[in-house]
């Protein structure tokens, strides 16, 4: 029953998945096996554990134009860790999880540090970063929105979006 399950929840991820690149993909595939072959305590699979930050708000100096770079604007932060989170769930000890305020601090130094020209780098250090400081962080998204962009016509926001996992050694 258990094989079966997982991989039924390969299946639906392999499906889900067929919007991403094929390195996503694989990459997904990767992260979703490995937590599909993880079990609860009642032996069935369990789901992969996430830990959210959301609306974080910075004023940061990135951007192409050099007014960006000189007043600066405010940007959105999203993110998303992908993190087993039982062993915490158990013990109610933080040392057992990723600690989302330092989290929150490191992604408040990137954002508020040095500028970058592109959004795509600035998720990217976030999120090598992240993997690189806290290895129970398997994988994750980061989602940076520029709420007030000078472009014709009305919008809430711009940004961009990226999904990094862990490679298996």
């Amino acid at each position: 029953m258990r094989a079966a399950t997982a991989r039924a929840l390969l299946q639906c991820n392999f499906t889900c998945t067929a919007l991403l690149s094929p390195r996503q993909s694989v990459r997904s595939a990767s992260l979703w096996a490995n937590t599909a072959q993880t079990q609860s305590p009642d032996n069935k699979p369990r789901s992969p554990d996430y830990i959210h930050l959301k609306g974080l708000t910075f004023h940061g100096y990135h951007g192409v134009l050099p007014e960006e770079n000189l007043l600066g604007q405010k940007f959105v932060v999203d993110a998303t860790l992908f993190v087993d989170l039982l062993k915490a769930g158990q013990s109610d000890n933080v040392h057992d999880t990723v600690n989302y305020a330092e989290v929150y601090r490191h992604i408040k130094t990137v954002m508020e540090g040095q500028p970058h020209k592109l959004l795509e780098s600035v998720a990217e250090r976030l999120a090598s970063e992240i993997m690189n400081d806290y290895h129970q962080v398997q994988g994750l998204q980061v989602h940076i929105k520029k709420p007030h962009v000078a472009v014709t016509g009305v919008v809430e926001s711009l940004g961009i979006e990226i999904t990094r996992y862990r490679t298996q050694s």
